[in-house]
């Protein structure tokens, strides 16, 4: 028989832990895509909005998708490289990849084609999923929106 105190600690960890996956997802997107940057804003104007709410549903569900994988890439990569610096790895910059040791090469163009996959699988083109992850990095809207709707997704589907 399960005590109450069990049961409270117990949601509370899945609390920590989902929220530690929440920031590491989001910190995680800046690494995948960060090679190009948006610095032209008409001022005097509102903007459209760079984002739809579908959208933002896509690219959470795609960010939520790839997160296990982006882990188990980054952790055989750190296998390799030992207890040296992992450099930042940026999908859509072959620098970045050729930088690495061959077998690493080959983890990180694994990852990188199997994140592409998830990301079109989710409705969005790979250059959507990046314009996104450059807009979150400067407008904190879009990031209060994405984060939000990374939590819903993440709550058991009977409190949805």
């Amino acid at each position: 028989m399960k005590k109450i105190s069990d049961l409270f600690y117990l949601t509370i960890r899945k609390r920590i832990v989902t929220q530690s996956f929440l920031f590491g997802a989001i910190a995680s997107v800046g690494v995948i895509s960060n090679a190009f940057s948006f610095s032209s804003k008409a001022y005097g104007q509102t903007p459209a909005p760079i984002v739809n709410n579908t959208e933002i549903n896509s690219y959470a569900q795609a960010v939520l998708a790839m997160e296990p994988a982006r882990q188990n890439a980054f952790g055989e990569i750190k296998k390799l490289i030992g207890n040296g610096e992992i450099p930042k790895i940026v999908c859509n910059d072959p620098n970045s990849i050729n930088n690495l040791p061959k077998k690493a090469q080959d983890i990180a163009v694994n990852y990188c084609n199997h994140a592409q996959k998830i990301v079109e699988d989710n409705g969005l083109r790979f250059e959507q999923f990046n314009k996104i992850t450059i807009e979150l990095q400067n407008n904190t809207i879009l990031k209060r929106q994405v984060y939000n709707t990374l939590l819903r997704l993440q709550q058991p589907s009977e409190s949805r």
